[in-house]
């Protein structure tokens, strides 16, 4: 018995303070007071409605005369693949169905808003018959014999 000592008290599972106690107010005052670091950081605009701001490169943009922008699909190529489509009697939804596409993807491509893609002008070539691509556009494809 002459080792136990009553003075001192072992405390299991205390806990420290949580992250949102440790950044309050007055655990901040209450570091300050007993002579701890505190660093603080202001995140720039945090808290604010400031996604619309004007910045110094804006207006740099707004001076570029350059036009930039991608290029659309020609509204001859737009026409010849919807001539070809109603030539073989299939619908937008046909068309699309056939290629594995979506239907918005043919209405895109028909109505000139698409961005031209060589693998899918590809198979709406061979799915309706007739040239998109090239100076023959609108002629019929001509079946290439396959090369072994």
């Amino acid at each position: 018995m002459a080792e136990s000592d009553w003075d001192t008290v072992t405390v299991l599972r205390k806990k420290g303070p949580t992250a949102a106690q440790a950044k309050s107010k007055q655990a901040i005052t209450a570091a300050q007071r007993r002579g701890e670091d505190v660093e603080t950081t202001k995140k720039w605009s945090a808290g604010q409605n400031k996604q619309h701001l004007v910045t110094k490169n804006t207006a740099k943009l707004d001076r570029e005369t350059e036009e930039l922008h991608h290029d659309r699909v020609p509204l001859e190529v737009g026409k010849v693949i919807q001539k070809g489509r109603q030539d073989k009697g299939m619908t937008q939804k046909d068309l699309a169905t056939k290629i594995n596409e979506k239907p918005q993807v043919i209405a895109d491509y028909e109505s000139g808003k698409a961005i031209p893609n060589n693998q899918v002008m590809g198979k709406i070539e061979r799915a309706i018959g007739l040239k998109l691509r090239g100076k023959d556009i609108g002629l019929p494809l001509e079946a290439k014999p396959k090369k072994k």
